[in-house]
């Protein structure tokens, strides 16, 4: 079953057209607002309220797009601020202003934009006030002007680099559960076809002279294939399900009759006092055997296989030895050794693969257990 999406916004929850209410609603609110601003400051005893109400209106009409085009609309507040007067009347414009350069820091940098507003603003206030701007009490309105700009771009930098971090980590975990699945579906059936291709070779050569032996090696390619398929299977509901059952070192016995079923004489030894374990330690571990195996079903040529799987304090060691060739060549064939590197890299783990000097390969890893 399907995890439910998350739900979006309360904003982006709300039809078309509630939204656009809300919108004139903040608008309507913000052209009373300026309209108190302009009637309050006015210097006439008996100030004529209409051309007040539509100065204020003009004001806050260009907010009711400041959502789709916040950068044109914090170009019309401040020219209007630059050319409507006394900073007194017009502090609405101001908050309007500040506003819009956290909406704009909130999507991109940002710092011209603040920059400008900064000018205008101080531009303004000083023009007004002047020679008196120098009074220590408009030196502290002047340091507010200039410290609510600066407030406003740091809450929409913070914003943006929030959003941006979270889409990183996003990304990131898409990113791993995908090499994540990747190598599951390589060890499953890198260690599946391998053993059928040599059961497949087997019978071919012995099918005249040995028919029982070709009999035999057709049983295990059918056992294999049906391993497989069921592997495939379980895979796939895995993936459906949200928390999924780890594959870890309980199922070690399918690997190794596997790997007998191919000629291949495999010896598991467990060292230490066998514990729980980390289901990302138990699955890695799994993933690591079943693919040495698999390397040494098919390209050792090897006749015995010693899986050693040990238990010391806060460490689990894996341990692969074959009695093949020893091929050097190994190290860099396919994604295996590659796969398992990774795997115990994750896990922040020691691994090595290599040939020994008294022949066969090897393949190590110690595995942080806390």
């Amino acid at each position: 079953m399907l995890a439910h999406p998350p739900r979006p916004p309360l904003l982006e929850r709300l039809p078309p057209f509630a939204r656009e209410l809300l919108t004139w609603c903040v608008v309507a609110g913000f052209a009373l607002l300026q309209f108190a601003a302009l009637l309050s400051g006015s210097d006439d005893a008996d100030p004529r309220v209409l051309p007040l109400a539509g100065a204020a209106v003009a004001m806050a009409l260009p907010l009711a797009w400041a959502r789709r085009y916040p950068l044109p609309v914090l170009a019309v507040v401040l020219a209007a601020l630059a050319v409507g007067g006394s900073p007194e009347q017009l502090w609405p414009l101001i908050l309007a202003a500040d506003v819009l350069v956290c909406v704009i820091a909130a999507t991109r940098s940002g710092v011209t934009t603040a920059a400008v507003t900064l000018a205008v603003v101080e531009g303004v206030w000083q023009v007004s006030l002047w020679p008196h701007a120098l009074v220590p009490g408009f030196l502290a309105l002047t340091a507010l002007l200039a410290g609510s700009v600066l407030l406003a771009w740091l809450a929409g930098t913070a914003i943006r680099q929030r959003r941006e971090y979270g889409e990183a980590v996003r990304v990131h975990a898409v990113t791993a559960e995908r090499l994540r699945i990747a190598r599951d579906v390589h060890d499953m059936v890198a260690h599946s076809i391998g053993s059928i291709a040599i059961q497949a070779g087997a019978g071919r050569r012995v099918i005249d002279t040995r028919p029982d032996q070709a009999r035999d090696a057709l049983d295990a390619i059918e056992i294999t294939s049906r391993e497989t398929l069921k592997g495939l299977r379980q895979m796939l509901g895995v993936l459906r399900r949200p928390d999924p059952p780890p594959t870890g070192l309980a199922d070690l016995d399918r690997v190794t009759s596997t790997a007998v079923a191919a000629g291949v004489q495999v010896d598991v030894r467990w060292q230490g006092e066998r514990r729980p374990l980390p289901d990302a330690v138990d699955q890695s571990a799994f993933r690591i055997v079943q693919e040495a195996v698999t390397n040494v079903v098919r390209h050792a040529d090897a006749a015995r296989c010693r899986v050693s799987i040990g238990y010391a304090g806060s460490e689990l060691s894996v341990e692969i030895v074959d009695d093949g060739r020893g091929d050097s060549a190994r190290e860099g064939m396919g994604y295996g050794i590659a796969g398992m590197r990774e795997r115990v890299a994750l896990l922040n783990g020691h691994f090595t693969a290599g040939s020994r000097p008294e022949g066969g390969f090897r393949v190590a890893a110690r595995l942080p257990i806390s």
